[in-house]
């Protein structure tokens, strides 16, 4: 399947770019990060503490767990912080 990916803040700056198409056999998030860390070392170095890494599945919070069944859009962010 096809998942349109966003990427925010030093997110987009590391991995170089602020949105991509992947074709992906991801049944999760998790896997998703899985296959994109094979691709380049900039997605290993982003996703090397996910603790510091939001995700949003179709504009809706969610975490590496989340289902990809009929998913149009994933997003990843840091944590933000208010003031």
């Amino acid at each position: 399947m096809k998942i349109k990916i966003l990427y925010f803040a030093w997110v987009r700056e590391q991995v170089g770019r602020s949105k991509e198409t992947v074709e992906t056999n991801a049944s999760t998030v998790a896997e998703l990060v899985d296959e994109l860390i094979c691709r380049d070392a900039a997605y290993g170095a982003v996703f090397k503490d996910l603790s510091q890494i939001k995700v949003a599945v179709d504009q809706e919070l969610s975490d590496l767990n989340t289902p990809l069944i009929d998913v149009l859009e994933v997003a990843f962010f840091p944590p933000m912080t208010g003031g």
